[in-house]
């Protein structure tokens, strides 16, 4: 075989290998709506006027949502449950009932040279967001959950609660400590950013509701990351929380849940259009558990309008949908546990 040939060949061996290593490591983009039961879904299908974009899933499974010691979960026993693959304790983050701590799938895929990021409407150092990168025992540890954010390798992080890093009891300064991090303050510069560590504290303490004029909007936060991730020509893992379709539960605030509800839709579609256009994504939806034993009561299709009622302020223990798209999607047709989210992907990170 002559340089020539040879050359070639290696070139074609090395282009495989890299394709084929591509395919075999899929983006994962994990959207979790907290509280979002099947409800709370109907209740924005038909206040979107009888369509959401949940619609384009053809995979469409069932969770069982129960803590280790409890039918009924927390965010924190739950959000551990599909990071970290194990049914643990409510209130614990990333810690198994032996108190040992867990490895989650935004850490596997570190281990495997992802690109991570993780997107919250609530404080980023709230349970859903801390599950995939800390571990106490306490969901109300939060300097401490801070302290190990910062500590951490996670590449973009957007979400409120900058004071539990920058007014803390031990007079620390993480911001400042974190080095490694270009930290934004708007979303314009957020997309201007060329950084590839970058923090985005939307607010100092917990975001405001939707209705209440909370900026920016999840779903150009989220393309925009999108944009910033596909550029890396690696892959990467994404997980976004809708975290207050979960307050406006508690809160037994129909409206509530319908305008956080629709924000996150809006995100759903956007997942949807880039795993569709790159062709080696998988995308999953679910939620943690539901929350306010919503019922539909009566409404109106054409005008979009629903009524609703409440039987708790807290969580109910009824089983949650998953939806999922792309590569592996198929893994989660069916009834099982919210496990079932981490073991899925880890299966498919190379």
């Amino acid at each position: 075989m002559n340089k020539i040939h040879y050359l070639g060949s290696l070139l074609g061996a090395l282009t495989f290998s890299l394709f084929t290593q591509a395919q075999s490591s899929p983006n994962i983009i994990v959207l979790i709506g907290d509280g979002m039961g099947l409800t709370q879904i109907s209740a924005g299908n038909y206040a979107n006027k009888n369509t959401t974009n949940f619609e384009d899933f053809e995979i469409i499974g069932l969770l069982k949502t129960h803590a280790y010691n409890n039918l009924v979960t927390d965010s924190a026993a739950s959000g551990t449950a599909m990071a970290c693959g194990v049914k643990t304790l409510n209130g614990a983050v990333g810690i198994s009932p032996r108190n040992e701590k867990l490895t989650s799938i935004l850490e596997h895929c570190q281990a495997a040279n992802y690109s991570t990021a993780l997107l919250a409407t609530s404080s980023i150092v709230h349970a859903t967001p801390a599950s995939f990168y800390a571990n106490v025992i306490s969901r109300k540890q939060y300097q401490d959950i801070a302290l190990q954010l910062s500590e951490h390798d996670v590449d973009i992080f957007i979400g409120g609660g900058k004071k539990h890093f920058n007014e803390r009891d031990d007079r620390r300064n993480l911001i400042k400590e974190m080095e490694r991090y270009s930290f934004v303050k708007s979303i314009k510069k957020y997309q201007e950013s060329t950084a590839s560590k970058i923090g985005y504290f939307t607010y100092p303490d917990e975001p405001p509701m939707k209705m209440r004029g909370r900026t920016p909007a999840m779903e150009d936060l989220f393309q925009i990351t999108l944009d910033k991730l596909s550029q890396r020509e690696k892959p990467f893992f994404v997980m976004l929380e809708g975290s207050q379709i979960d307050w406006g539960g508690h809160a037994n605030d129909l409206d509530y849940i319908l305008t956080e509800f629709q924000e996150f839709n809006e995100v759903v579609g956007k997942a949807l259009a880039f795993a569709k256009a790159d062709g080696n994504t998988i995308v999953v939806v679910t939620a943690d558990h539901e929350t306010g034993g919503l019922a539909l009561t009566g409404g109106n299709i054409r005008s979009g309008r629903v009524k609703g009622g409440f039987n708790t302020k807290g969580h109910s223990a009824t089983m949650v949908p998953v939806f999922a798209f792309g590569p592996g999607a198929k893994k989660y047709s069916g009834i099982q546990e919210n496990t079932a989210v981490f073991e899925h992907l880890k299966s498919l990170v190379q």
